[in-house]
């Protein structure tokens, strides 16, 4: 069992309005990425929200995900990570998580199945795929990694859990150029996105 993670608890001031909202291709980013994920072998699918989280909840309660909180948002992305992982091991008896960001919009239920395939055929900790040298998300984290992702060091974030096993990450080259493409600015978003 495999129980996806959007994070999307951000201020997006870069960009200066929701990133889970921005339209593309008819729909809004978040959008998109639930329907990948659900045509994926994802079991789950949690969101993470902070800033602005009643209206965020307002604007995605249709969606028929789990919305969880992260009051403390501003502490970065590990502490909406940390959100998940609790929720997760309270409640659900996965054997991974798969963890997306809401500004990579451009995710595939077919790279998603096959990270998913490699991670349980590979025995694994971490799953990343590739795209020419360069990392890109979802990425899958073990169950076993729960515990070390909620003592990682805030300032670092996941990629201390990751350096630190790296003998224990597989990477999976792609050709899907969306797994590096991180839509946080306007001038990206003009750059890679057609909006409705």
């Amino acid at each position: 069992m495999i129980v996806a993670v959007i994070l999307s608890a951000g201020e997006s001031s870069r960009m200066g309005r929701p990133k889970a909202l921005l339209p593309i291709e008819g729909q809004k980013f978040i959008e998109r990425i639930v329907g990948a994920l659900r045509q994926s072998r994802v079991d789950r699918i949690l969101v993470v929200l902070g800033h602005n989280a009643d209206e965020m909840r307002r604007e995605i309660e249709h969606l028929s995900v789990d919305i969880l909180i992260n009051p403390a948002y501003q502490s970065g992305q590990l502490s909406s990570l940390q959100v998940a992982i609790r929720h997760i091991q309270k409640n659900d008896d996965c054997d991974g998580m798969l963890v997306h960001l809401v500004d990579h919009p451009y995710i595939d239920a077919e790279l998603v199945n096959l990270l998913i395939k490699r991670f349980e055929d590979g025995g694994k900790l971490i799953v990343v795929p590739r795209f020419r040298g360069k990392r890109g998300h979802p990425v899958i984290f073990a169950r076993s990694l729960f515990d070390a992702l909620l003592d990682a060091p805030m300032d670092q974030g996941a990629k201390a859990v990751v350096s630190a096993h790296r003998e224990e990450t597989l990477e999976v080259e792609t050709a899907d150029e969306g797994i590096t493409l991180d839509i946080d600015t306007p001038e990206l978003y003009r750059q890679h996105v057609k909006g409705d």
